[in-house]
């Protein structure tokens, strides 16, 4: 054999296995490094207990920390906007309620389009509601409120977490359907409003379940919850629609990425978080506050709120939420 020809077969052969044997130093498994999820709400709250609690059970299945980074304000959207221009690597993920992710471009010029900047992982479960006054209050159910109201139109408050929040749209179609008119007052977290509730600054709070330890513990009343039945948590407490009152409405969470992620991480991403939903830690969390897992997969989730696009769009413009 020619020699230069032999020296290039060989050279060629080595080359095989030194690439083959090499590849895996530069192609890391996923994950390789902790991963940031982002809060887009106050700590201490419902929301960030539950994600947190969360993100502890996920990172035991993922083999990394998932570390919780709080980014509260815009209605809980400008947690999930701030990882628009993130890198879709499944290191930079967001917590994020449907109301608020899908109303507030309709409200104000926002960094991101919901139908089109996101990746939707998995659909967590939903924050139930309720309106509720302090126990001393002289109202024993919601139509008591409501004649009271009647009477004295407009000087009732209510307290909410938001300007523009389920919490808020759903005691504006009950008011609505009520015929009375409320004074809406909004604040920076559910602590906030609790607080506000207990000091008498407001009347009533429409807000979400994290004012269980207030009803449990003999402070707060609940005059009606928001769900379609009542609360295995509160069986005692009527739903609005028992009362009359045509008004359901929960806010549903769920985590996701930044647009792009590959269906591999989103499959590897989606499993340790629904794996994590059966957490008992977890598990007891929600429990706590009335919930359930709603464990909508990927598809089920990025349907589900693409759909609501348009309700929200429409919830905005009955209830000019822009003038709010």
């Amino acid at each position: 054999m020619n020699e230069p020809i032999s020296r290039i077969r060989r050279a060629m052969l080595g080359a095989v296995p030194a690439a083959l044997f090499g590849a895996p130093a530069f192609a890391q498994a996923f994950p390789s490094k902790p991963i940031t999820l982002v809060c887009p709400f106050t700590a201490g709250g419902t929301a960030d207990v539950q994600l947190r609690v969360l993100a502890a059970a996920a990172g035991k299945e993922l083999g990394v920390p998932v570390v919780v980074e709080t980014r509260a304000g815009a209605a809980g959207t400008l947690g999930p906007a701030s990882i628009v221009s993130a890198a879709p690597d499944g290191y930079t993920l967001s917590m994020a309620t449907g109301i608020a992710l899908l109303r507030q471009p309709f409200i104000v010029p926002t960094r991101y389009d919901p139908a089109k900047d996101f990746t939707y992982i998995l659909g967590v479960t939903r924050f139930e509601l309720g309106l509720a006054v302090r126990a001393d209050a002289p109202w024993r159910n919601l139509a008591e409120f409501v004649a009271d109201a009647k009477k004295n139109p407009g000087k009732f408050a209510y307290g909410t977490a938001g300007a523009a929040t389920g919490q808020h749209t759903a005691m504006l179609r009950l008011c609505d359907a009520a015929g009375i008119a409320c004074t809406h007052i909004p604040y920076k977290g559910s602590g906030d409003v609790f607080n506000a509730l207990a000091g008498g600054h407001v009347q009533a709070i429409s807000e979400t379940s994290g004012w269980a330890p207030f009803v449990d513990s003999g402070k707060f009343r609940l005059l009606a919850v928001y769900s379609e039945s009542r609360l295995k948590r509160w069986p005692s407490a009527p739903t609005a629609k028992e009362q009359g009152y045509d008004v359901t409405d929960s806010v549903p969470w769920g985590i996701v990425g930044p647009a792009g992620m590959s269906a591999a991480l989103t499959k590897t991403l989606h499993d340790a978080f629904h794996k994590s939903l059966s957490d008992a830690a977890f598990v007891k969390t929600l429990a706590l506050v009335g919930q359930e897992p709603w464990d909508a997969d990927s598809t089920a989730y990025r349907n589900y709120m693409v759909s609501r696009i348009p309700v929200e769009r429409d919830l905005v413009a009955k209830y000019r939420l822009k003038e709010r």
